[in-house]
């Protein structure tokens, strides 16, 4: 039986030492809205808005904590079904930003950190950057369908994409 212990435990350890640990990926999307900072800040503002400028969120209450502040958890419910819950890692009203991360959620993703700031550029147009880090959802060697790198990086850019646009569109009135 030792021998046996003597081969098998190394290779084992071998084996589990060699599987490459998924890489970070990062999606970074902006747009320029027709409305100064300030006013765009009031919308994107409130950890539980996202559910006032993003279709694809049915309602964003905090569950735990205090809105906009550090350590808020909120529960995405989605249009289609699902939810995620997120939480708030940090709140910069002056310098109109906020970082959260997903604690648990149907996105195919993990590890995920993602920040929005807005700031002025041109007199009475503001910019919007979403941008995140994350990790497959999967962490096989080979993930499943939907639990890959391109999987979660075509549905985090789907994501940051869609709420920019709509959020533009409703701030601009178009």
């Amino acid at each position: 039986m030792k021998p046996l212990l003597c081969v098998c435990v190394p290779l084992l350890l071998a084996g589990a030492a060699g599987a490459a640990p998924p890489p970070e990926l990062k999606v970074s999307k902006s747009v320029e809205i027709a409305a100064s900072a300030q006013v765009v800040w009031q919308k994107v503002k409130d950890f539980d808005g996202l559910a006032d400028w993003h279709p694809a969120v049915a309602t964003s209450p905090i569950v735990a904590g205090a809105n906009n502040e550090k350590g808020a958890v909120r529960l995405l419910t989605l249009q289609g079904g699902g939810t995620v819950r997120e939480e708030l890692v940090a709140h910069d009203a002056e310098g109109r930003s906020l970082t959260y991360t997903i604690l648990e959620g149907v996105l195919p993703v993990s590890a995920y950190v993602s920040s929005i700031k807005v700031a002025s550029t041109t007199a009475g147009h503001a910019s919007v950057e979403w941008r995140g880090t994350f990790k497959r959802k999967s962490p096989s060697d080979s993930p499943p369908p939907g639990e890959d790198d391109e999987a979660a990086t075509t549905t985090i850019t789907g994501v940051y994409q869609a709420g920019l646009e709509n959020l533009k569109k409703i701030l601009e009135g178009k």
